[in-house]
């Protein structure tokens, strides 16, 4: 259980923030993915149509926007939040008292592995951003 509370605790230092024009946060995070074809499917299948609680407690916390790709096992995750509402601290302590967002997670980790420069103990990790060309300008 302890696990599945560091889900979403990540400290707003340690993820990647990128205003949007509508003065929006974007989040850039990665995970990987067990290196298993029948299950990187059943993952994929998973999110085709998610649990509604699960998209209730994603809007509920703020989250405006998410989208996962894929590159064989490696996973990239933009989510974009409302600042005014989204808190990852409060968002994992709502994360680990709602027994459908347990189970839900409990059931991705059946897919999914901390990336090689994972922390122990965290599960999304924050990427670093290299380039903007709105700063080249």
């Amino acid at each position: 259980m302890a696990r599945i509370v560091k889900i979403v605790n990540l400290k707003i230092s340690q993820i990647l923030q990128l205003k949007t024009p509508e003065k929006h946060m974007r989040y850039a995070l990665a995970l990987d993915l067990v290196d298993d074809a029948q299950r990187i499917a059943e993952y994929e299948k998973a999110h085709e149509k998610i649990w509604p609680e699960v998209r209730d407690h994603l809007l509920n916390n703020g989250v405006l926007g998410m989208e996962i790709y894929r590159l064989g096992t490696r996973l990239f995750m933009v989510m974009e939040v409302d600042p005014a509402v989204y808190s990852a601290q409060a968002m994992a302590q709502a994360s680990a008292s709602n027994p459908a967002i347990v189970r839900w997670e409990t059931l991705m980790w059946t897919y999914q592995v901390p990336t090689p420069w994972t922390p122990a103990g965290q599960k999304w990790v924050a990427m670093q951003r290299i380039f903007d060309l709105a700063s080249q300008a």
